[in-house]
């Protein structure tokens, strides 16, 4: 079952392979000829979504050919946030961080609600993931609700949902930070010099040691890579931790070779549940960030 009981008609629709349009306010503004903004244009259901969407600036982006797939949020969905938040992020300075939760909505390609039952996640326009779950009571994205499924339009589809989903708007630095067992790699990313260039658009993966993981080296070898005079040996074994991209833990423990930012390759290979990096095993992966990917190891990782 797609969605829940009292959705029943609409979920013998979707299994039918026929559009929900016919079950609600949206279906009459709906044909497949008009496009996804001009579908939400057109039903009152959708007007805070348009008005984001042209604080934005993304109503010609989602008018183009596509196609897209788009998980639509309603008003009643955008009146759950705190008023403060939303009127933040329609303030005009914060245009980017408006584009960015607008995108994290938007798939590339025509996903259908079949396709979503199938489907573990994806990737969002914004860069980051969107994760489904399928169970008796319906279907979630990012734990808001699909209320109403195959809305089709010229140049994609629409699936509504009854709460904004939201990106992570920190970068990996802040990231780090604020999870609080990366001390020694901040302060290692500081003394390296390397903290803006983490911070920057990326994307990046970075394979990230705990605190744990740098205590465990011998004695006095922090204290001497911390040196200024070791600036550069700091920053080669830092970046021997970083992969340009969004690598996610599928690609790593299905056994690949990724190469650093250092220059040199990093290998990595799955033993039992256990998936180790240049030996090092990852005991946390798949840590969204602004601008890329985090996967935390127990252990540096030290290239030739």
């Amino acid at each position: 079952m797609f969605l829940s009981t009292a959705l029943l008609s609409t979920a013998i629709l979707v299994g039918s392979g026929e559009s929900t349009c016919s079950a609600s306010k949206v279906a009459a503004v709906a044909p497949a000829e008009k496009t996804i903004v001009e579908t939400a244009l057109g039903a009152d259901t959708f007007s805070t979504l348009v008005t984001a969407l042209k604080a934005a600036d993304l109503v010609e982006a989602l008018g183009g050919n596509g196609p897209f797939t788009v998980f639509a949020p309603t008003n009643e969905a955008f009146a759950k946030l705190p008023k403060e938040q939303l009127a933040n992020l329609l303030n005009p300075d914060n245009r980017a961080l408006l584009q960015a939760v607008l995108t994290y909505h938007v798939v590339a390609g025509d996903l259908s609600a079949k396709a979503v039952m199938r489907t573990k996640n994806v990737s969002t326009l914004n860069g980051q993931r969107i994760n489904f779950e399928t169970s008796d009571a319906g279907v979630t994205v990012d734990g808001a609700s699909v209320i109403q499924t195959d809305i089709r339009c010229s140049n994609g589809v629409i699936h509504v949902i009854d709460s904004v989903i939201l990106p992570s708007t920190l970068d990996i630095v802040e990231t780090a930070i604020e999870a609080g067992s990366f001390k020694t790699l901040a302060a290692a990313l500081g003394a390296a010099q390397l903290v803006e260039a983490l911070k920057g658009e990326g994307p990046f993966t970075v394979f990230a040691p705990t605190d744990e993981a740098f205590a465990a080296l011998p004695e006095g070898t922090v204290a001497s890579l911390l040196n200024p005079d070791n600036r550069e040996k700091l920053a080669a074994i830092l970046t021997y931790h970083v992969v340009s991209g969004r690598v996610y833990s599928e690609a790593v423990a299905a056994g690949n070779e990724f190469k650093t930012l250092q220059g040199q390759s990093i290998t990595s290979r799955t033993e039992g549940k256990q998936v180790l990096v240049n030996g090092a095993r990852i005991v946390k992966a798949d840590i969204e960030t602004a601008n890329g990917v985090i996967h935390v190891i127990d252990a540096v990782i030290l290239p030739e």
